[in-house]
């Protein structure tokens, strides 16, 4: 960049030339971006440029005042990760003897950045508001954890960081609890799932929010924002760093691209962009896959790992600083609880006993004072998938420990999330497998098909509960009457398992549930029944949705068709 003249008669740069010498800058990005150039180094490229910006312009208006003020850079400034048209997030901390006899020049700076089109958003404080503020809000103090020093009094910025550190306010296990709450609230915004069909890269579970979350969980516990601490002290493998690292650049890339298709700072994977987005990657459309469904399914996929890494990390951050005294309450040879978490007794134990990969979900339906399972655990289980193979779907125990979770009157939508986040149900039955993170590009389904298919089985479950029989009073009465709820869980199960095929979803499902229920010993009736509803389902969602069943000639032929159950 051109340095800008710097006196004393604060003379300005050109507006219109600094905004093209932006807008070259921003067109080159692209440009290195679309010829393969390593997303890290775009990113810190563009960081790089907007503080070579504002430098010079600070120079020309602050510049008898860098003793007594500093420019900061927070957010993802601070990270020096800027995308395209991410937020310029500045604070400029001064003292506070200092402010009036510099506040023109404050204002002819923070207008000065309006004016060229940096809209920053800007806060001017002391360092005692950095510490105030900072001690009564848990964004305040994340954002200063990540502030970067621009230009300005070193020694204003270095006594801000220091008052505002760990050892003054925001102990580990305090900020730690707080960031947990944070977010859980979060998810709950987004229905709790990564798997809606826009979903929002930055906010949403697995995306960068909760990749920061355990950035910033790091730097207040071990005093460094580095992914590689959590490898260096053991609670990551370098196996789940890598997978970390390469869902992380996936997931710059994507939003890179987002910005750039948008020209804006769009974080929404919005229908609008995916079939661009999907051939900037590379996706073509096959047989029986549009290209944009690959894309997303492989977006899905990664923010799912992001998920189970970011629970792993947070369940070992929980146990690192949790009391030292134990309270264990032993299950049985195989299991124990250790402060309301599950944990296998020995690491060989699934080796030893596969059917325990079955069995620990049934024992935390068992235990409804288990609260979750303990990291070493998380991990044994991953790493020991690959004993679910045939051998195990055939053998009888492990078999009828899948039905005593299905047939188990409480917890059956909370464990097959558990069991499809540790790839435990997708390994059990294979088909299933081949569903995660698939999108219905169709406008009518709002999840992927796992996730929609897991949200039925959750509906269903709320026929039988009581505590739900005020949403649909005559459902709940209906289903007090069915002898065998679980043959409707296995349909609900396998009613679009057969989605990205080709061919008709509803045949090719009712053939894989049919010899689901026969492998697991169901007799001829039962199996048809649960085929004869996966064939049916469209039938009975496009009565239900889309025509008049007011009419008693649709009610006479859906009955006619349907018949008695």
């Amino acid at each position: 960049m051109r340095s800008l003249k710097n006196n004393n008669t604060k003379t300005l740069p050109s507006i219109s030339d600094i905004k093209a010498e932006s807008l070259a800058f921003q067109t080159t990005l692209k440009q290195r971006f679309e010829s393969g150039e390593a997303i890290e180094e775009l990113l810190e490229a563009r960081s790089d440029f907007i503080d070579h910006l504002l430098t010079d312009c600070w120079l020309n208006i602050m510049n008898e005042s860098n003793e007594y003020f500093s420019l900061v850079a927070t957010g993802g400034y601070g990270r020096a990760e800027l995308h395209p048209y991410s937020d310029i997030d500045l604070l400029i901390i001064f003292e506070e003897s200092q402010l009036e006899a510099h506040k023109e020049n404050l204002e002819l700076f923070s207008t000065f950045l309006w004016d060229i089109g940096l809209k920053p958003g800007l806060s001017v404080r002391t360092i005692q508001d950095c510490v105030d503020q900072a001690a009564d809000d848990i964004t305040v103090i994340t954002n200063l954890m990540e502030s970067r020093l621009i230009i300005g009094s070193v020694s204003l910025f270095n006594d801000m960081i220091d008052r505002t550190s760990a050892e003054h306010i925001w102990p580990a296990a305090d900020f730690f609890h707080a960031k947990v709450d944070e977010q859980y609230s979060r998810h709950l915004k987004f229905g709790d799932t990564a798997y809606n069909l826009e979903p929002d890269v930055k906010e949403g579970p697995g995306g960068f929010r909760d990749i920061q979350t355990i950035q910033w969980i790091t730097q207040r516990y071990f005093g460094s924002n580095s992914l590689g601490e959590l490898v260096n002290h053991a609670f990551l493998t370098k196996n789940e760093y890598r997978s970390l690292i390469k869902g992380q650049k996936f997931l710059w890339r994507v939003r890179f691209a987002l910005h750039c298709l948008a020209k804006k700072a769009e974080n929404r994977l919005l229908f609008d962009y995916q079939k661009d987005l999907a051939l900037a990657f590379g996706f073509e459309d096959a047989a029986n896959n549009l290209a944009v469904e690959s894309f997303m399914q492989q977006y899905y996929q990664t923010v799912m790992d992001l998920e189970r890494i970011n629970e792993l990390i947070l369940q070992v951050f929980n146990e690192a600083m949790e009391n030292k005294t134990f309270d264990i309450t032993p299950i049985n040879e195989s299991f124990r609880v250790v402060n309301k978490g599950i944990e296998i007794t020995h690491p060989d134990n699934f080796k030893n006993n596969p059917t325990d990969l079955l069995d620990i979900f049934f024992k935390i339906q068992k235990h409804p004072n288990i609260e979750g399972v303990r990291s070493g655990t998380i991990r044994q289980i991953r790493e020991d998938l690959h004993l679910i193979d045939d051998t195990f779907r055939a053998d009888r125990h492990a078999q009828k420990i899948f039905l005593d979770i299905i047939r188990h009157p409480h917890g059956i939508t909370h464990q097959f999330r558990r069991m499809n986040r540790y790839g435990v149900l997708g390994a059990y039955i294979p088909a299933f497998n081949d569903i995660i993170g698939r999108m219905q590009y169709d406008l009518f389904h709002a999840y992927t098909v796992d996730q929609h298919t897991l949200f039925l089985v959750r509906n269903l479950r709320r026929f039988a509960l009581d505590k739900h029989r005020d949403e649909l009073p005559h459902c709940n009465e209906v289903f007090k009457n069915i002898e065998k709820p679980e043959l409707l869980y296995l349909a609900g199960l396998f009613h679009d398992i057969a989605k990205g095929r080709g061919g008709n979803h509803a045949k090719l499902g009712k053939v894989d549930a049919i010899e689901f229920c026969q492998n697991h010993h169901y007799n001829q009736h039962d199996c048809k029944l649960v085929g004869w509803i996966v064939e049916n389902h469209l039938l009975m969602s496009m009565t239900a949705q889309k025509k008049d069943i007011n009419d008693p000639s649709i009610i006479h032929k859906f009955a006619s068709r349907i018949g008695s159950l």
